[in-house]
């Protein structure tokens, strides 16, 4: 039985890795690989696995830039291989989520001539040895009863048999990247395969080939500017009196909108409508990073500056004095409302000000003169991902609206494996934002003290602050658009919109053209990025008391208490 499980191989790769990305070991010592691959795993320890996965199997991943290195193997135990390998059931240490030191597996390891991350032995763990003759020795392992895979991220893919389990993260790793972690972990690892901070250069002096910066990536760590900084940042300490809460002039505060109207300003026949119904952008956050002109290095301080839409940065400007419509969120603060005076902004924001005809005059300045579209890679293959996933769940690219979304209403009764793989996806651009300005964790942080993901060159608020900005802009863009055409939304949530409607579905009220096409620069339904589907619906009445109670409809317009624009 032995040998028929390890003949069952799927057709050689020229990648130099046959048997895949990863494999899932159950406890019976077999190994499910991508494409059916079984294989035999006679290890009964974390050594003796570190050691089969390296020597005695083919896994991996080729590199996603040339100037990357390949993916090392991943080795992902379920409860039963986890005993299998002397892994107790639960992690104890619930603060830390990992084994303490002296522990018999990370002692093993270590007898072994092993190494630990900073991380330890915990839910995703790399072991490794330093490279030796420029090989690298590495395999990452994830353990599934201790919450590897987060279901917010991953729906139910810990419960699903190994089989099932392998094709999941393998479709995940060929389309994304092998997963090393979290999704938002994953997130940050993908810019960084796709624009490594590194490439060989030759040494002028030497002539030997050294290691250089590479252009257009983010090559080492930089201290963001005052504003641009969270309030435990070292770049603060000493700034302001113990307590001091940080107003618009003193912090940048782009984030998504969360808006809703004032029940007063409907109108009679807005009250005449039937329902309220929610429509959310597909990968909003993914689509406001495509093309995105964002800072590679330090920020530069200038006083009175030229506003130059060309240059990332945050600028402190007065936006107060432009008006919009009160059925219409303003554009400038997270909350809808108007700002009080100056306050600071990234760059899409105050561009945006600026497109809409009204004069800006900033203050002051912290600018990225060394600047590109450093996202533009990682959005291109999250797309990609993201609209291979949902063909193999029946909705395509090029389908009519009405076909959309009739596609949409029958896909989350589609394959599990790939509905796993959609959310996260989903997840990974999320939480890779998010992770850009990752904060402090653990009880023995103190204020003003550096925390490790300081230390990454991917720690950058400033290209989080652009993103958001760029997003909540092509919202605020497209629904101007369609208040052009008498058509105000009733509220607003990162992004999703909830509109008045004389029927249950997008099409009952976004407007398109005469001869049928969608109202040019408004929300459009389709599958790809930056289009959007049916998010929920409810009765008019229903959305009426949530404006009269203070909540916001967008919050919960897919059903009771169910939150909203799952990216």
């Amino acid at each position: 039985a032995a040998t028929a499980r390890a003949a069952r191989r799927p057709a050689p790769t020229e990648d130099g890795f046959p048997d895949g990305p990863l494999a899932v070991l159950d406890g019976d010592g077999i190994a499910y690989g991508v494409g059916g691959l079984v294989l035999d795993c006679p290890a009964t320890d974390i050594p003796g696995l570190v050691e089969w996965a390296l020597h005695g199997v083919r896994l991996g991943a080729p590199r996603l830039h040339r100037h990357g290195h390949d993916a090392d193997p991943l080795l992902v135990l379920t409860a039963s291989a986890a005993e299998r390998v002397g892994l107790p059931p639960t992690l104890e240490d619930r603060r830390t989520l990992r084994l303490p030191e002296d522990h018999p597996v990370p002692r093993a390891l270590i007898a072994a001539k092993w190494r630990l991350t900073r991380r330890g032995f915990g839910p995703w763990t790399r072991v490794y040895r330093p490279v030796h003759e420029g090989r690298r020795q590495c395999v990452q392992l994830a353990v599934l009863p201790w919450g590897a895979l987060d279901a917010r991220a991953w729906a139910n893919a810990e419960a699903m048999p190994p089989p099932e389990l392998a094709r999941a993260l393998g479709d995940y790793a060929n389309r994304v990247l092998t997963p090393r972690g979290s999704a938002a972990v994953c997130g940050l690892e993908l810019m960084t395969a796709l624009r490594p901070p590194t490439r060989p250069v030759r040494d002028t002096a030497t002539g030997a080939w050294v290691s250089g910066p590479n252009p257009g990536a983010l090559t080492e760590p930089v201290d963001p500017a005052p504003p641009e900084a969270p309030d435990e940042h070292p770049v603060l300490a000493g700034r302001h009196p113990r307590g001091h809460l940080r107003g618009p002039a003193e912090q940048l505060d782009e984030e998504a909108f969360a808006w809703a109207r004032d029940p007063e300003s409907l109108t009679d026949a807005e009250c005449a409508r039937s329902h309220a119904v929610g429509i959310d952008v597909n990968m909003a956050f993914a689509a406001a990073a495509n093309r995105l002109n964002v800072g590679l290095g330090e920020a530069v301080h200038v006083t009175a500056p030229e506003f130059d839409p060309g240059i990332p940065g945050s600028w402190l400007v007065d936006l107060s004095h432009i008006p919009f419509d009160e059925r219409l969120p303003n554009p400038f603060t997270p909350h809808g409302g108007r700002p009080e005076g100056p306050a600071w902004y990234a760059t899409p924001t105050v561009a945006y000000a600026r497109e809409l005809g009204h004069s800006v005059a900033p203050v002051e300045a912290h600018l990225r003169l060394d600047h590109g579209a450093y996202l533009d890679a990682w959005y291109t293959r999250l797309r990609d991902a993201y609209l291979h996933t949902m063909e193999q769940l029946g909705v395509r690219a090029g389908m009519s609206p009405a076909e959309y979304l009739a596609a949409m209403a029958d896909h989350r009764g589609g394959d599990p494996t790939q509905l796993a793989v959609l959310s996260a996806v989903k997840a990974t651009v999320k939480g890779g934002i998010g992770k850009l300005r990752e904060r402090p964790q653990g009880a023995g942080y103190r204020p003003g003290e550096r925390w490790p993901a300081l230390e990454r060159p991917t720690w950058r608020p400033d290209i989080r602050a652009a993103v958001i900005a760029s997003a909540r802009v092509n919202m605020h863009r497209k629904m101007t658009r369609l208040a052009q055409a008498g058509l105000f939304p009733v509220a607003v949530l990162s992004d999703c919109a909830v509109y008045l409607s004389d029927g249950p579905g997008p099409l009952d009220f976004l407007p398109f053209t005469d001869d049928g096409k969608p109202l040019p620069g408004g929300f459009r339904v389709g599958v790809s990025p930056g289009m959007v589907k049916h998010e929920g619906t409810q009765p008019l009445l229903w959305a009426v008391q949530m404006l009269d109670e203070g909540h916001n409809p967008a919050r919960h317009i897919k059903g009771p208490d169910a939150p909203s624009g799952d990216e």
